[in-house]
């Protein structure tokens, strides 16, 4: 049940600015997950979220994975390889720099894009399953963001 609802969190603040316990206490109710805002702030300890500002001033959660061990070799693959991108529904396709497709496919997975299901690579063409349409443009921002310069 942990696992789930720690899943759900994750899916949760990325769809949506939270920016309280309260407020993730009152989205996870709305799911169907019976939580108290002292479980919220547990799980938000458990899962090392941070809070960040958003574009319009206010502090939401995220969720920062590895930021200090992982997550710089990660961005540095998907710069030195991503070209550019294009969406058909929900289904994200990136091309790449010859040879470098499976190395960012792989970046991409060890990012852990909750909207992300799953990718293929072939030599320089990903195909990312991305959850809905709105995902796939929530991830488009987000690689947008990391590959800039």
């Amino acid at each position: 049940m942990k696992l789930e609802r720690h899943s759900k969190i994750v899916e949760l603040i990325g769809k949506y600015q939270i920016g309280t316990q309260e407020e993730l206490a009152e989205y996870l109710n709305k799911e169907g997950y019976n939580v108290t805002q002292a479980t919220v702030s547990r799980d938000i300890r458990e899962l090392r979220l941070s809070k960040v500002a958003g574009e319009d001033g206010k502090q939401h959660y995220v969720v920062l994975q590895n930021q200090e061990n992982f997550n710089d070799k990660y961005i540095r693959i998907l710069k030195d390889g991503f070209l550019n991108m294009d969406m058909a529904q929900n289904i994200l396709v990136i091309k790449t720099v010859s040879g470098m497709a499976m190395a960012v496919a792989a970046a991409l997975d060890e990012l852990h894009f909750h909207e992300i299901v799953g990718c293929v690579a072939g030599d320089n063409t990903i195909m990312c399953a991305v959850r809905s349409v709105d995902d796939t443009i929530i991830v488009m921002d987000k690689l947008k963001k990391l590959t800039a310069d």
